[in-house]
């Protein structure tokens, strides 16, 4: 069995408040607080309105290149591992050579896209509506991508990948943000976010927590149910009050953290040694720490969890359209979607991928059908002043409010 590799570490998501706010002004789309929720919803549950821009309207013959911008593991050419490559058999069976600028952060896709040098991008939550708002994505023409129809229906016409009912990109794949703890150490086995909150906690320094902004969403889920008094609906609409709240129960918690934690393979080797006892994960990290014989287990908490959905999108003035859909169709076929998950280490998006994986269990361990899991996974998006709940009586706070809240935890 291939040992799963994802990307150096999910993105960063440090955003440009101003661009932010400037692609989304006048929208409120974004949040839903369970994968069932419909289209980007605007203030009073109205959606936004894009940009006009048309979707392609048939496919015609490929243009011999296309210009991706992707997360590192999403566009294998098998320099990584001579074993791991899809992107020369699409080569082959399309005609169309595949170049690819590796992005480390959601801003960086925001930014390259906007050069109008690219064709399509493999957006996550955090960046895809924004890529709709400021007219740099077109819609989706599903009619053109065969495999669509195959994948997951808890995917298809979400916040993140549609506004209005109109698709705006292809499904990729989705995970969660999940509770992990040693269980030679922690005891009993914790089934909720209060373990990582408690100040009395007796395992205080052996605490981690993921480094970024959007962390305070994860202190507002837990909020939603410890104090529902707070009003909080929606982990990514928080008013002022709400926000402050998250503040506190964050300043709170770093009194027993270790270690915060963006880069993966730390966040294994920690846990590995038992620096680190209890925390946040994915679910490739636990993989990657069971594989070396440590200790450790990992649940969705009763509260659910924030996560993450990536989307390709198509370039709003693709220069090489017709080989940009083809590759749609191509990354969500089931061999090459099976491929790329068990590299990366997520959940297809494409229900047949289950059925090619090399580990038949795969799809097991990442609860890839199971959309009663994935309905307590609340995906990341972006903040913004607008309130992603619907509520119109008062002002929500922005990624930039957020990301001053988070240096003010840290210190």
């Amino acid at each position: 069995m291939r040992s799963p590799r994802p990307r150096l570490a999910r993105p960063s998501l440090v955003l440009a408040a101003a661009l932010a706010l400037v692609a989304v002004a006048g929208c409120g789309g974004g949040s839903s607080t369970t994968a069932g929720g419909g289209p980007a919803a605007g203030p009073g549950g109205g959606a936004f309105t894009p940009p006009k821009i048309d979707a392609l309207k048939s496919l015609g013959p490929g243009e011999g290149q296309v210009n991706l911008v992707a997360w590192a593991g999403y566009a294998e050419d098998g320099s990584n591992d001579p074993k791991v490559d899809w992107v020369h058999p699409f080569e082959k069976a399309t005609g169309c050579k595949v170049n690819t600028k590796i992005a480390g952060t959601s801003d960086e896709m925001v930014n390259l896209m906007k050069t109008g040098e690219y064709d399509a991008v493999s957006a996550s939550g955090d960046a895809s509506l924004r890529l709709i708002a400021s007219g740099a994505v077109a819609p989706v023409n599903t009619d053109l991508v065969p495999n669509y129809k195959d994948v997951f229906e808890g995917l298809k016409l979400k916040p993140w990948n549609s506004v209005n009912g109109v698709p705006y990109g292809i499904p990729h794949g989705r995970g969660a943000n999940l509770l992990m703890w040693r269980t030679d150490t922690v005891n009993p086995a914790p089934d909720s976010w209060g373990v990582v909150f408690d100040p009395a906690s007796p395992y205080k320094g052996k605490v981690t927590a993921y480094d970024s902004p959007i962390y305070i969403a994860d202190a507002a889920l837990y909020l939603m149910s410890a104090k529902p008094e707070l009003g909080i609906k929606d982990p990514y609409a928080l008013d002022e009050k709400q926000l402050q709240a998250a503040v506190d129960l964050l300043k709170q918690q770093k009194q027993i953290i270790g270690e915060y934690w963006s880069d993966y393979t730390k966040a294994v080797q920690s846990f590995k040694s038992g620096d680190t006892v209890v925390g946040t994960t994915w679910q490739v990290i636990a993989n990657l720490v069971q594989a070396d014989k440590a200790p450790v287990e990992t649940t969705l908490p009763k509260e659910g969890s924030t996560g993450w959905s990536d989307t390709w999108m198509v370039a709003a003035h693709a220069k090489h359209p017709n080989c940009a859909y083809k590759w749609l169709d191509w990354i969500i076929s089931p061999e090459v979607n099976a491929q790329v998950a068990e590299w990366f280490g997520e959940a297809p998006a494409n229900a047949k991928a289950c059925e090619k994986t090399s580990d038949k269990s795969f799809c097991d361990t990442y609860h890839a059908t199971d959309e009663a899991y994935f309905s307590k996974v609340h995906y990341w998006t972006t903040p913004i002043a607008q309130c992603l709940d619907g509520r119109t009586d008062v002002k929500c706070t922005d990624y930039s409010e957020w990301t001053r809240a988070w240096t003010e935890i840290k210190g």
